[in-house]
């Protein structure tokens, strides 16, 4: 991307196709909206001088669309593929009447309808034979119509997390219930959040590409440390507000095992030392007096030696993630989007460091092209010294300086 950006520059291609020059001229601003948490959407608000868009078969329900930004003359980013599900008129009594046609990337089909089912391979005369999550994953995506990716280290630690390939015996039907993934009234969408949530990933539509808006990604946010953005206050970063609070944050969690072969209950506590930066874990009869802090959270609902690292993390790890966040805005830059991480400097030792991107805004308009985002301060950060990540005292120049 060339250093001097004076010429926002946007393409939007329906069903494959270029949208005509009158269409684009008709433009009048375009939002990118997209997050960690549910479907990119779009919005284009369109002037319908003589009422030329309305009810254009262009602009049908259903219909794909493409949507690249960036700068002149270098190339476009594209950072939307998806379909038109929505169209808002405005008719005013003065004035030129304005058409907003609105499109969402194909995670809104997953939302559609509800299933019950459950996942796994019966064995006659063995059991049922559970199916790993990154299975159970791909099998709804591939329903979809979407082509599942997996980060390498989030796969792996699946696998750890979920104990795959257990064999549960056709007489243990209670524990067979605890370990073989069941979809219990839930969309396709609610499913693979909580499969997402228990696993530690981030599932998000990869937008660029010739397969973009078709590929589902889940990613491990421990497979993607390294900064993809850099900014400064000052500079490139118009603006930025941090929010820290240790106001209801939870410090460790616990869950209640039981391990049928010796008929022991066992409590699993795992915490976060923030002075360490690590995890720490403790097991111990259920019996056994523990203490409990006020910010600890309790696991009522039976787990089994396979479900309850599943259960710790997911309850465990987004809230210490929401210990810092913050917001900010900074001259248009398509690469800013949902998982990347950034990096901020200027900001000081507390608050300057890497950043995940957690939602981010694009918008091209009469104003020019400005992106805005939000952000979390990741517990994995802390392993990497914050010298490296761009966080240092900032120092004072005067009298009253150091």
């Amino acid at each position: 991307m060339a250093d001097l950006r004076f010429a926002p520059d946007f393409s939007i291609s329906i069903n494959g196709q270029a949208v005509p020059a009158t269409l684009r001229a008709s433009a009048t601003s375009i939002s990118l909206q997209s997050g960690l948490e549910g479907s990119a959407r779009v919005e284009i608000d369109l002037v319908n001088e003589n009422l030329r868009w309305l009810d254009h078969s262009l602009l049908r329900l259903d219909n794909d669309l493409v949507l690249k930004i960036g700068y002149a003359p270098d190339p476009l980013e594209q950072v939307f593929a998806g379909q038109i599900v929505g169209h808002d008129a405005r008719f005013p009594s003065s004035g030129v009447p304005t058409l907003r046609v609105a499109a969402q990337d194909r995670l809104h089909t997953l939302q559609e309808g509800t299933k019950a089912r459950w996942f796994a391979i019966p064995i006659p005369t063995v059991g049922n034979f559970a199916l790993p999550d990154t299975a159970v994953a791909g099998i709804v995506s591939l329903e979809n119509g979407l082509i599942p990716i997996f980060d390498p280290v989030g796969a792996a630690l699946s696998v750890l997390l979920g104990g795959a390939g257990t064999v549960v015996s056709a007489g243990d039907a209670d524990t067979a219930q605890k370990v073989i993934r069941h979809q219990a009234g839930e969309s396709d969408f609610d499913f693979l959040q909580r499969i997402a949530k228990e696993n530690g990933w981030e599932m998000i539509i990869d937008q660029a590409g010739p397969l973009g808006g078709y590929q589902l990604r889940f990613m491990s946010p421990l497979d993607h440390l390294t900064p993809d953005v850099t900014l400064k206050y000052g500079q490139s970063l118009i603006d930025f507000s941090p929010r820290i609070s240790k106001v209801g944050q939870l410090v460790s969690v616990t869950a209640f095992v039981w391990v049928a072969a010796i008929k022991t209950k066992f409590a699993v506590t795992v915490g976060w030392d923030w002075d360490r930066m690590s995890l720490s874990i403790d097991v111990r009869p259920a019996f056994t007096p523990m203490g409990k802090g006020p910010s600890d959270l309790l696991i009522k609902k039976p787990v089994t030696p396979v479900s309850a690292p599943r259960e710790i993390i997911s309850e465990l790890i987004p809230r210490l993630n929401q210990r810092l966040t913050g917001s900010g805005s900074t001259i248009g830059d398509p690469r800013i989007k949902p998982g990347i991480v950034m990096k901020l400097e200027g900001l000081g030792q507390e608050f300057g460091g890497y950043y995940r991107v957690t939602s981010a805004t694009h918008t091209i308009d009469a104003s020019g092209y400005r992106t805005s985002f939000e952000v979390r301060k990741e517990i994995w950060f802390g392993s990497i010294p914050l010298p490296e990540q761009g966080a240092a005292p900032l120092t004072i120049q005067g009298p009253f300086g150091a």
